[in-house]
């Protein structure tokens, strides 16, 4: 297959968000496993967007800084009462937040209810419109997730709990916007997942698992004409399974297989 200029303009763009994404998700998604609330990024990527959808329905500028306080806030006073509920009721952490995720899609609908768009509105903010980002907007992303990385692996662990939901909240309200819930769900999870059983060089393995699947996806979806955001899931997802297995089956056949009984 030949890909022509116009393609390479719309395909390069959303390659670097998409690597921009991994960038960060790869090591805040580890952490999420480690601590066993796996769904934090689903109910505060949704709460941020449920900050931009009121945003949008006041009447604000869509891409102006007040709809990114607007998300960045309703994502920080998420993050700061699972911070809270962790500290009050951890064992029954997962499951308020996915109460909390439950409520932020319900308000999401309520507001967008009477919105003639709010179908394709609530479509963008799940699955993303990573083939149409603004190249102009990627230098700012990278200085943001710059800064995360930079704090993360400075200070890590030691960053407690508040430290981390905000660190959180900030990497989430701009990865939602940019490649939509559903691939920020699956940039945090699936690498982290697939390599969640390897000691040496997991995060080389969990970046290359995210790259690939990004690559993989949106030149699928040029192909085949198919949603960018879902192919790059499934994408993910099938190099994710395929890592996995290798990784199991190796130790077997280093072994030469199950001994007799």
């Amino acid at each position: 297959m030949n890909i022509d200029a116009t393609q390479l303009s719309i395909l390069w763009p959303a390659l670097i968000a998409g690597l921009l994404v991994t960038a960060t998700h790869v090591p805040l998604g580890m952490q999420v496993l480690e601590r066993g609330i796996v769904f934090v990024d689903l109910a505060i990527a949704q709460i941020a967007g449920v900050g931009v959808i009121f945003a949008d329905y006041l009447g604000w500028e869509p891409s102006g800084a007040a709809v990114q306080v607007a998300a960045f806030g309703a994502a920080l006073a998420g993050a700061l009462l699972l911070t809270w509920t962790e500290r009050r009721w951890p064992r029954v952490q997962e499951a308020v937040i996915g109460m909390v995720f439950v409520l932020a899609s319900s308000a999401a609908i309520l507001i967008l209810a009477k919105n003639p768009h709010g179908g394709e509105n609530l479509k963008d903010l799940l699955s993303g419109q990573i083939l149409w980002v603004s190249p102009a907007r990627l230098p700012l992303v990278a200085l943001v997730y710059g800064g995360v990385l930079a704090l993360w692996f400075a200070r890590g662990a030691r960053l407690g709990r508040v430290g981390f939901y905000g660190l959180f909240a900030c990497t989430v309200t701009v990865s939602v916007q940019l490649v939509g819930l559903y691939l920020v769900f699956s940039s945090l999870v699936i690498p982290a997942l697939a390599t969640y059983y390897s000691r040496r060089h997991r995060h080389l393995k969990a970046y290359a698992i995210g790259a690939l699947g990004y690559a993989a996806g949106l030149l699928l979806s040029l192909i085949t004409d198919l949603p960018s955001g879902a192919m790059i899931v499934c994408a993910m997802a099938v190099i994710a399974g395929a890592f996995f297995l290798a990784t199991s089956l190796k130790p077997a056949l280093n072994t030469g297989g199950p001994s007799p009984s």
